[in-house]
């Protein structure tokens, strides 16, 4: 059995969306980091990063439990352990870790950066509104030109890439963007957020 430490959150999504993708049995213990749950002991002896998601599997790759944070990482033992939406070929592997990487070092910060500049930040900050409005607006044209006349991030088929980026475009409004500028994006978009699985998955700890 896995247990999701998570909460509603674009990172937190990404795993509930793949653990129902994957039909795979969990509990979730939910951690309102609106109430700064994330740094009670008992979840900082999980994640001393003080961040969710965290899973905890009892059945673990030598079949004893084991513990992960970072959500890229939770995606990558999640395939792996159901052999499900990462590639076995090499080059469509490493493609896959690509557009993953890329959602964990450029999606995810830049336009949680925005989320906060735009909408919580306690003060009217200029700079950093141009900022980083300037570049979610760069990486949604990278993800539309990336998305021109193929139906997923990577390789030929659903995977993790697509399932760690979708989340954070679900808040485009959030970012100021409208996501009618950019057709592909729009398109690959809807495609996913018809899944039932997609569906469910945003339903956890929101």
């Amino acid at each position: 059995m896995i247990t999701l430490h998570t909460w509603g959150t674009p990172n937190g999504h990404k795993i509930s969306i793949a653990l129902e993708e994957l039909g795979l049995d969990y509990d979730v213990r939910k951690v309102n980091i609106t109430r700064n749950e994330q740094f009670d002991p008992a979840f900082l002896a999980l994640n001393p990063n003080n961040k969710i998601p965290v899973i905890v599997d009892s059945d673990g790759p030598d079949g004893r439990p084991i513990t992960l944070f970072e959500s890229g990482a939770i995606l990558i033992y999640l395939a792996e352990k159901t052999g499900r939406l990462l590639a076995t070929d090499a080059r469509e592997r490493y493609e896959t870790l690509q557009w993953l990487m890329f959602q964990m070092g450029s999606v995810g910060p830049m336009l949680g950066q925005a989320h906060h500049f735009l909408r919580f930040a306690p003060d009217v900050i200029p700079y950093a509104i141009e900022r980083y409005s300037k570049e979610a607006t760069r990486l949604y044209g990278v993800l539309n030109g990336r998305l021109r006349g193929r139906d997923w991030l990577a390789g030929a088929t659903y995977s993790i890439a697509d399932i760690a980026t979708f989340p954070w475009i679900a808040r485009h409004e959030w970012q100021g963007i409208d996501l009618a500028r950019y057709p592909e994006v729009k398109r690959w978009f809807d495609t996913i957020a018809a899944r039932p699985a997609v569906q469910r998955g945003l339903e956890v700890a929101r």
